[in-house]
């Protein structure tokens, strides 16, 4: 039923009319605007962790119900069409409401890979080329009459599957190596059938003289065999078809990729030359202390120190030197373990494929420009070719903190500088060596893994950040620092101070919960489920500084709690408030006129409308073991962070001066209100069945699930009349069960 909401309103939602919001509201000219379209790029990259738990089959599903829903919306739709989408519509939900929710098995990298192809093709396929046509009439509608040119690369996409390794011990360089091929088989399937359509609408024989003398080349020199291979078109196409003649060969060079894939798949060798073929892109991702153990191996085994051990001027000054040199480092008896064994081997792969079929190499948890100098040499050393260009993730705020000083001294490296073309702080120092920056935007389903409207996202970066390029990916790691400390840092340089003193209360409150009370992270059987092929912790003896973004945001998520999104700010606000009132006036302002600061306020005063303390004490209550309540003025410490729940939303609402949650969003209040009833239920279903999985012996009767689902919903009943009409739903079918 939620599901089937979500679909429906998708459905409703207007489109939103950009360009002439930017002509009437912010008087831009209609140049401008095209200008800067033709000069942006927007980089989608598909994770390899899905933060999407719903199964392949459930998505195609859904799909198709919202493509039934919106041909029902569409204007003089016919009786009879009507009945027929109906009944197509009645298939389509009877099918979900059978289907199983719940992966069984834990997906491999491979399977991975194959559910962000089938976004391709379920999804991205038929959207991208609507998305386009769509520029092209908004724009027209402002008064340009020219299109955005085919070569301008609005959107490109690239991919983390069975490339991204960052503690995952199932992505090995054979696994990258059989995704690689076979998503470049997948895709030149895509485009092979693609093209053949387009051969038959494209029967035209008038063009210009440069196509036909290239299309009069082609079937000359066409390969006698190359008819062989196809159902459709398998003659030789005619030059007075110039079209065809032209799309024959790009069909030709598809098909040849696809059998060069297959043939390296099935045997590892293939006679088809790569020449013949077209290329994709596939982004390799490894850990920074993966790279530091090969390298102390490589300085052991010479007798020249252990580089783990080096000071970081020092590993700079070896690598520049080495990287400056040509003898080789290392040969065929350098001891290995499994793991330095893995990391090199992945390198080879690298070297091993044509190189267009890889992106960049990211480096996670980089902390210093020795990270990707290391990773420069590594790939030098492995014989790759056209070595990738390598791009640091600074994820810790430490290391946040630091990034401008690191990036400064990679740009003043004459090797560096050379090696890279010369391509808030980062913007400065980038602008000062003469390179223009891509701002890479990490950001997770959830507003504690970074979510929300990705338009507000964009919209919200500060000025000149973004520069016509922006990355954007699905993930970040939200425990190695405050989620709000670390918000409240990379603000704008306005208000820094009072923003600076704030980052500091709170990441001590986040850290003082989060790292010294390891009860209040409820993620053990997230830890199982079968979401992704990656565990949920990068080191398996880790603590919680190890663990990932997904069970741990998830776990909080099903609470009704949200913990990650909101703890430390409201000792933040509270803690300058009370140091001058006049602060609070300050936070006023800027949640009115600061675009970043509102937005972040929206999305946590959005969470807080979700949130139910009183459903997070049934949790407590249920799974928290009595040892571990320590006696306290709030009795436990559940109760403590429920009461800093309830602070905190109330300084909140102050910061935006309303008087209620979402008041300024009344349809997602309503929406919310729907749903409370059915999710409350599944709350507490869920609390009773965790117990019963901690504790086999724990005798529950439908009897005490019934008694909490009443009480729960009693204490709706007094919230609106949206919400008493699904509570009296709900009693009903718990007196009928």
């Amino acid at each position: 039923m939620l599901n089937s909401a979500n679909l429906a309103e998708e459905v409703q939602i207007a489109y939103r009319q950009t360009f002439k919001k930017l002509v009437g509201d912010l008087n831009k000219s209609p140049e401008e605007i095209f200008d800067a379209l033709k000069n942006q790029t927007v980089d989608l990259v598909l994770t390899a962790h899905p933060t999407q738990s719903v199964r392949r089959s459930l998505l195609q599903k859904h799909g198709r119900i919202r493509d039934c829903l919106a041909q029902l919306y569409a204007k003089n739709i016919t009786p009879d069409d009507k009945q027929e989408l109906d009944e197509a519509l009645q298939r389509e939900i009877q099918a979900a409401f059978r289907t199983d929710e719940i992966k069984r098995t834990p997906p491999t990298p491979q399977d991975e890979m194959r559910a962000g192809m089938s976004y391709f093709h379920e999804t991205i396929w038929k959207g991208v080329p609507k998305f386009l046509r769509r520029v092209d009439t908004a724009l027209k509608n402002i008064g340009i009459e020219e299109r955005v040119p085919y070569n301008a690369p609005l959107i490109q996409f690239s991919s983390w599957m069975g490339g991204d390794r960052d503690g995952n011990p199932r992505v090995t360089p054979e696994v990258t190596r059989d995704v690689c091929l076979l998503a470049r088989m997948m895709a030149s399937t895509m485009y092979f059938y693609q093209i053949e359509d387009l051969m038959f609408e494209l029967s035209m024989w008038h063009c210009n003289d440069e196509l036909r003398v290239r299309a009069h080349e082609l079937h000359v020199n066409r390969r006698k065999d190359a008819a062989k291979h196809y159902l459709e078109f398998w003659k030789s196409i005619p030059p007075t078809e110039p079209y065809r003649v032209i799309l024959g060969d790009v069909r030709d060079k598809l098909y040849h990729t696809r059998e060069r894939a297959r043939q390296l798949l099935s045997n590892g060798t293939s006679d088809v030359p790569e020449e013949a073929t077209f290329n994709n892109l596939l982004d390799i991702r490894q850990e920074s202390d993966r790279h530091t153990d090969v390298l102390d191996a490589i300085t052991t085994h010479l007798d020249i120190g252990s580089y783990r051990e080096w000071s970081e001027e020092r590993r700079q000054e070896w690598l520049l030197s080495e990287l400056s040199g040509k003898r080789p480092l290392f040969g065929s008896d350098l001891p290995k373990t499994e793991e330095i064994a893995d990391v090199l081997d992945t390198f080879h792969v690298i070297a091993e494929l044509p190189s267009d079929s890889f992106g960049a190499y990211i480096i996670s948890m980089a902390t210093s420009p020795s990270d990707v100098l290391a990773v420069e040499l590594l790939q030098r050393e492995c014989h790759v070719k056209r070595p990738l260009r390598v791009v640091p993730l600074f994820e810790k705020l430490a290391d946040l903190e630091a990034t401008p000083a690191a990036v400064a001294r990679l740009f003043s490296v004459d090797w560096y500088k050379n090696r890279i073309n010369a391509q808030e702080e980062l913007v400065k120092v980038a602008k000062e060596y003469g390179v223009k920056l891509t701002m890479f935007h990490g950001r997770g389903g959830t507003v504690g893994r970074g979510g929300g409207p990705t338009h507000l996202a964009i919209l919200s970066q500060p000025p000149d950040t973004i520069n016509g390029s922006l990355r954007v990916t699905v993930q970040v790691s939200p425990l190695q620092h405050s989620s709000m400390g670390c918000i409240l840092r990379l603000l704008l340089n306005r208000n820094g101070a009072l923003l600076d003193e704030m980052a500091v209360v709170a990441t001590e409150e986040y850290r003082s919960v989060v790292f010294q009370e390891p009860r209040a992270t409820p993620e053990l059987e997230y830890g199982r489920m079968n979401i992704g092929s990656r565990p949920s912790k990068r080191k398996p003896s880790g603590g919680i500084e190890s663990l990932r973004a997904i069970p741990w945001i998830f776990a909080w998520t099903q609470t009704r709690f949200h913990l990650p999104v909101w703890l430390g700010f409201g000792a933040a606000i509270k803690h300058v408030v009370e140091k001058d009132v006049k602060n609070l006036h300050m936070l006023k302002d800027m949640y009115k006129h600061w675009p970043f600061f509102r937005v972040t306020i929206d999305l946590i005063e959005m969470v807080f409308a979700k949130g139910d303390p009183g459903i997070a004490a049934l949790y407590d209550k249920l799974l928290v073991s009595e040892e571990l309540w320590p006696f306290s003025l709030f009795n436990t410490f559940g109760e403590k962070l429920r009461a800093n729940f309830g602070e905190t939303k109330k300084l909140v609402l102050q910061t935006a001066g309303h008087k209620d949650l979402l008041e300024d969003d009344p349809y997602l209040k309503q929406r919310l209100r729907l749903r409370n009833s059915y999710i409350t239920t599944l709350n507490v279903c869920q609390a009773y069945t965790l117990k019963r999985i901690r504790d086999p012996s724990y005798n529950v009767t439908l009897r005490y699930v019934l008694t909490s689902l009443r009480r729960l919903r009693n204490r709706a009943k007094n919230s609106s009349s949206l919400t008493r009409l699904a509570s009296t739903r709900l009693d009903s079918k718990i007196h009928s069960s």
